[in-house]
């Protein structure tokens, strides 16, 4: 028989929070248009057509209403990937941090 093995404490990793800058932006998804596209509302007030690529797709359950990610195709552009899901906690920091007024969120989630 083996030893018996210590439980080891785990600590707490601070991933830091994914932001926007120039090639990126926060959006919510609106609509699953079909395949791997859905349509999302941006903060700068467009709605573009984004791409669930196949690492997050695998990995991420992406529904209407999800405050996400979005790195543009070029400037400007009104397609581009979904990069990073937020989490309801994610979320709260960045409305805490003014990243993301809570009226955008109120209003992607009433428009589901």
């Amino acid at each position: 028989m083996g030893k018996k093995k210590e439980p080891v404490e785990e600590k707490p990793v601070d991933i830091p929070l994914p932001n926007p800058d120039e090639a990126t932006i926060i959006c919510g998804v609106l609509k699953h248009l079909g395949g791997d596209f859905v349509l999302v509302k941006c903060l700068d007030g467009y709605d573009r057509k984004a791409r669930i690529p196949g690492k997050i797709r695998k990995k991420v359950w992406i529904m209407e209403g999800d405050i996400v990610l979005v790195g543009l195709w070029s400037p400007g552009s009104d397609k581009g990937d979904i990069i990073h899901k937020y989490s309801r906690s994610e979320i709260e920091k960045l409305v805490e941090r003014g990243v993301v007024p809570k009226e955008f969120i109120d209003a992607i989630s009433g428009a589901v």
